[in-house]
C-alpha cells in the first residue's frame, strides 16, 4: 500500500483539520488524497468526520455565508457562486443566503457602495459610474441594486 500514513492517522489529522476551521467535502477529500488514502479509505474517513460531526456541509455554508458578507462584504450572488465552485447543494445554499438578514444586507451594501462610491478618484462621470458598478458587480451584489445607486449617488 502507498499510504504515507495509516487511516487511522489520517483521521485524527481531518479531525484536528476540520475542528480548526469549518470545511466543505471537497477540501477534505483533496486533503486525503495529498495524503495518499485511497478512494475506499477516503469514503471511509469522510463517514467517520460525518458521524463525529466535525464535517457537516450545511453547518459549512451558513459559516461561509455569514463570514464573507461580513467580513468581506461579498454581495449574495458571489456567496452562492463560490459555494457552487464547492460542489455545495443548492438546498444547503438556500439555507446559507438565509444566514443573512436582509437589513444587515441592504446596510452593508449601502455603506460599501457609498465607501467606493467617495474612494474613485475619477473625473469623467461616465467612467467613475464604470468602475464603480464593475466593482460592486465584481463583490457580488444585484444589479438592480447597483444601478439604482450609483443614480442615486450621481444626484447627490
Amino acid at each position: 500500500m502507498n499510504s504515507t500514513c495509516t487511516p487511522k492517522e489520517a483521521l485524527q489529522k481531518l479531525e484536528h483539520f476540520c475542528a480548526y476551521q469549518e470545511r466543505c467535502h471537497d477540501e477534505v477529500v483533496s486533503k486525503l488524497y495529498s495524503l495518499k488514502m485511497t478512494s475506499d479509505e477516503i469514503d471511509l474517513i469522510l463517514v467517520q468526520l460525518i458521524e463525529g460531526n466535525f464535517l457537516n456541509e450545511t453547518r459549512f455554508a451558513c459559516s461561509f455565508a455569514r463570514g464573507k458578507h461580513r467580513i468581506k462584504h461579498w454581495g449574495k450572488l458571489r456567496i452562492t457562486n463560490e459555494l457552487k465552485f464547492r460542489n455545495i447543494s443548492s438546498t444547503n445554499i438556500t439555507l446559507a443566503l438565509k444566514e443573512i438578514s436582509q437589513e444587515e444586507y441592504i446596510e452593508t451594501f449601502e455603506a460599501l457602495s457609498e465607501r467606493c462610491w467617495n474612494g474613485i478618484q475619477e473625473k469623467n462621470i461616465l467612467k467613475k459610474r464604470k468602475k464603480f458598478c464593475d466593482y460592486m458587480l465584481r463583490r457580488g451584489y444585484e444589479s438592480n441594486l447597483v444601478y439604482e445607486k450609483v443614480k442615486d449617488l450621481e444626484n447627490l
